[in-house]
């Protein structure tokens, strides 16, 4: 295979019992925030997400009390950027425009005290039409949200009935056309396609509408039935594979004659736009710290944070009391899924070594290596352009050749290109990404 191993790449025999002999450059590893709202007006009948009905009793002070919450586990996991500034953030949700934007003023205050905000940083909150009067689109801009991603799902009244989603198709154009008028040069537009007895008139008209409006960026993804969801439990009737198949070939024609660039399996970018960045580093396996109910974070622990941990003789919730925690490695975490578990603090430790109360930890577990090349691969397959095979080493810590039976296979079967530095389905892999996953479990 001396036709696609990277010449860089160090010599190691093909096994994963000497995966981590590489040292991975922590500060070399690009930075997010994910920031979790959990609240909306109406639970939809597809969702799966950590997402909550507004309490009937709701007041403006349980917003400001999750904020302090907000802030806390920002200040708790400032110890966890290990010098590196944030790229991007991401407010998702539940509804994240309920939240007043007095709050969002505090929030992103506070944010900028405890992090340092990369230059051109890329700020992206999630919509929806129907609760968009919270606040004018330029009061977003104004404390640094420079990019929006809405959620239509569909323009068809009845589909959006059946979706149960709380606006109508009039407040989904309008708040897109007004989110441009107010400044925001880049706003994606969430569709679904595959919806139950959806025909291809309606899906097409979706995207031609999104765009008509005004979108910069379209993310157009099938619908899937998920378990814990109403949808799951009385399954409404879907398009049959061959019309789903008809509908995705059409919409992926019409997206490319619109000038929509299809850079990951259902993200579209537009002539004027770029790729979510935020996004793009989940699927090149960067480092994202996350703040919210149910959040999960993922971050590389260098060995200087260890020796730091280990001079202050600190014991906080983002190192677990298993020994097998405190060691430098790839870990993923979460928060505490209800909002009121999540703002029932413990006890923590900021970035100075002082103790402070701060929103539980639930996981903290490192990443073994068997998962970090599925996880890996998992993410970056997803990006069709494929990422750079010097990832896979600088971002795992693994070596190339304990991954290289597997490659040359997929490469013998066409699935993966045969290209020296770049990790790339084929259009026949992109079709069967199920089968190039398998691979590496």
């Amino acid at each position: 295979m001396s036709n696609i191993k990277p010449n860089h790449l160090s010599q190691q025999p093909n096994s994963l019992d000497n995966a981590h002999s590489n040292a991975i450059e922590v500060t070399d590893i690009p930075l997010a925030l994910y920031i979790h709202i959990p609240w909306c007006v109406k639970k939809c009948p597809y969702c799966d997400f950590n997402s909550h009905e507004l309490p009937v009793d709701s007041q403006l002070s349980m917003y400001a009390e999750y904020v302090d919450a907000l802030l806390q586990d920002a200040a708790m996991q400032q110890i966890l950027t290990q010098g590196r500034k944030i790229g991007s953030i991401f407010i998702g949700g539940g509804t994240p425009s309920l939240l007043p934007i007095a709050q969002y003023q505090r929030l992103f205050d506070g944010l900028r005290h405890f992090y340092q905000f990369a230059s051109g940083i890329e700020i992206t909150m999630e919509a929806n039409p129907g609760t968009l009067e919270h606040a004018p689109f330029a009061e977003y801009l104004a404390v640094g949200i420079n990019r929006l991603s809405i959620g239509v799902q569909s323009f068809s009244a009845e589909q959006l009935t059946t979706l149960g989603r709380i606006h109508n198709p009039k407040q989904a154009l309008s708040a897109i056309k007004a989110a441009r008028t107010a400044g925001f040069e880049r706003v994606n537009v969430d569709l679904m396609h595959g919806l139950p007895e959806q025909t291809m008139s309606e899906a097409l008209d979706d995207i031609q509408m999104a765009h008509d409006a005004g979108a910069t960026h379209i993310s157009w993804y099938q619908l899937t039935i998920e378990p814990n969801t109403v949808f799951y439990r009385s399954q409404p009737i879907l398009p049959d594979e061959d019309r789903l198949a008809d509908i995705e070939q059409a919409g992926q024609t019409l997206l490319q004659d619109l000038g929509y660039h299809n850079y990951e399996v259902s993200a579209w970018s537009g002539a004027a736009d770029k790729p979510c960045r935020h996004n793009v580093n989940y699927w090149q396996f960067g480092d994202y710290l996350a703040i919210g109910a149910g959040a999960h974070g993922k971050v590389t622990v260098g060995e200087g944070l260890i020796d730091k941990k280990v001079s202050n003789d600190v014991t906080t919730d983002v190192f677990s009391s298993n020994e097998e925690n405190h060691q430098a490695g790839i870990y993923r975490f979460s928060k505490s899924r209800m909002p009121k578990d999540y703002m029932e603090y413990q006890q923590a430790c900021h970035q100075d070594g002082m103790l402070t109360q701060a929103p539980k930890m639930v996981g903290w577990q490192a990443i073994d290596k068997e998962e970090l090349v599925s996880e890996f691969m998992l993410n970056a397959l997803r990006l069709h352009g494929g990422v750079a095979w010097s990832l896979f080493e600088t971002r795992t810590g693994l070596s190339y050749d304990s991954i290289e039976i597997q490659v040359t296979k997929l490469i013998e079967q066409g699935l993966l290109m045969d290209i020296p530095e770049q990790l790339q389905p084929t259009e026949l892999g992109k079709r069967y990404l199920n089968q190039i996953l398998r691979a590496f479990l």
